[in-house]
């Protein structure tokens, strides 16, 4: 395997030298993405946030700084990116407002009904089976409680579809395939959108009431 193959192939699971090197990379190059997608979300006064595939921790330190009232949850896979997070967030850690886990998302170990928002930037793309998944993130919200999925591939985009041919695992999916796994999994209000001129998107899902 080439060395860029190599590094690629570091955003489903980072490990080692080159997994240092995505992890930096994740927080800065995605940022852009992560705060258009954020500024979908409504008005809303979360006491508990969980972001699922947290990576380097920017997106959780950019949810305590939105919801300053809030206790944000992140977790991740990948035991260096849990390293990462708890860096990065250092201070809110201390501060008691966060905690950095290591868990699966196909097997949640949150407690059920326990929060007002949960969270998924750039990682759906490594889940293992979108509707099982979902009906976790279904599972530790509270009835009326959002969950958001921001993506850099719309699933159609030629630059995604390269990089899904060369990432292990890796699978994009259209707001269509999307909104469908969220309704199969429990989501009741299911709202997608994308960016004007980047094939970003945002899908927002509500939890039955």
């Amino acid at each position: 395997m080439g060395l860029f193959k190599k590094y690629v192939n570091q955003t489903r699971k980072p490990e080692g030298t080159l997994g240092k090197m995505m992890l930096a990379g994740m927080n800065s190059g995605h940022a852009k993405l992560a705060d258009w997608g954020m500024s979908y979300l409504p008005e809303l006064t979360p006491k508990h946030i969980a972001d699922l595939g947290c990576g380097g921790g920017r997106n959780a330190g950019e949810l305590l700084k939105k919801y300053p009232t809030a206790f944000v949850t992140a977790l991740d896979y990948s035991a260096l990116s849990v390293q990462k997070a708890k860096e990065y967030n250092q201070k809110m850690i201390e501060a008691g407002r966060c905690k950095v886990i290591r868990g699966d998302v196909s097997d949640l170990r949150l407690k059920a009904g326990g929060y007002d928002l949960v969270t998924a930037f750039e990682t759906i793309y490594f889940w293992p089976g979108l509707e099982k998944c979902f009906a976790q993130a279904a599972g530790i919200l509270k009835p009326g409680g959002y969950f958001m999925i921001c993506n850099e591939s719309d699933g159609t985009d030629k630059t995604s579809k390269r990089f899904e041919a060369i990432i292990e695992g890796m699978r994009c999916y259209t707001p269509d395939e999307i909104t469908k796994a969220l309704k199969a999994a429990g989501f009741s209000e299911v709202n997608a959108n994308r960016h004007p001129s980047k094939p970003w998107i945002t899908v927002l899902a509500k939890k039955k009431g």
